[in-house]
Parts: structure tokens; C-alpha cells; sequence
């Protein structure tokens, strides 16, 4: 299982912003997509992430002017990014260890897709459900 695969599933689009972008756009569209993080590009690579994290982080240094600032400022750098090549069961050890909950894919310095911990979890889990069908249909075949 790779991340490859969740992209399937998942489709291809991503949604990024730039990183002259302002806070509160950022905010709008993590707000309007009912998304938690965004990736952060800037000339075709990833610059960063952006996230709820960062939000509250920069509210708390510099409150309500923090809107005003520019994801560059607010953003988490470098990003942390994954192959499409990556074995699922890798991306999620990899986020356990770094405590982060979204990852690039990054293909030959592209951005490919862009996966959450729920995005891989839910494909872990269709996965042993389907075995573990296949597994009783074929002890009831027996």
C-alpha cells in the first residue's frame, strides 16, 4: 500500500495558497473547505505548510494583527513531504514521530497530492475490513 494509492481515491486536485497570501485569506480557506492545513507554494515547489496550528500560534504572539501578516510569516518550514512512492504504514509512523497531522506528496520536486493522517487511516482500515471479508468468505467456502 502506498501513498499512491490514497491519490487514486482521493482524486487529484489540491488546494494550495501562495506565500504572500494574508493570514486571514489563508484562514478564509481552511475555513471555506472545512480543511486543517493547506501546503504552501511558491514558484511550483512547497515552501511550507500552513495550519490551524500556525493560526493560533500567530494570534497568540502578535493577536488580531497577525491577520494582516503573510502566510510566509505564519506558515510551518520546511515541510515535511512524502513520495507517492511512500508505503502508507511509513507516511504514519512518520507523522506519529514529527506530530503532524498533513504531508505533501512530492513528486521530482512537484506537488502531486497532499495527504492528512484521516486520509491514511481510512485507507488502513478499508483495507483490513476487506481482508478481513475476503478472510470469511473463504473460511465459509471451505
Amino acid at each position: 500500500m502506498t501513498i499512491a494509492a490514497i491519490l487514486r481515491d482521493k482524486g487529484p486536485d489540491v488546494v494550495s495558497i501562495g506565500p504572500d497570501a494574508s493570514v486571514a485569506d489563508a484562514v478564509k480557506l481552511l475555513s471555506e473547505r472545512r480543511i486543517g492545513a493547506v501546503p504552501v507554494v511558491e514558484d511550483g515547489a512547497v515552501a511550507g505548510i500552513f495550519s490551524e496550528r500556525d493560526v493560533i500560534h500567530c494570534l497568540q504572539a502578535k493577536g488580531a494583527a497577525a491577520l494582516d501578516g503573510s502566510v510566509r510569516e505564519a506558515m510551518t518550514a520546511p515541510a515535511i513531504s512524502v513520495a507517492p512512492e511512500q508505503p502508507v504504514i511509513g507516511a504514519l509512523s512518520l507523522m506519529t514521530q514529527r506530530r503532524i497531522r498533513h504531508l505533501p506528496v512530492v513528486a521530482d520536486g512537484a506537488l502531486v497530492g497532499f495527504v492528512s493522517i484521516g486520509d491514511l487511516v481510512k485507507y488502513r482500515i478499508d483495507r483490513i475490513e476487506a481482508d478481513a471479508a475476503a478472510m470469511r468468505d473463504y473460511i465459509q467456502s471451505a
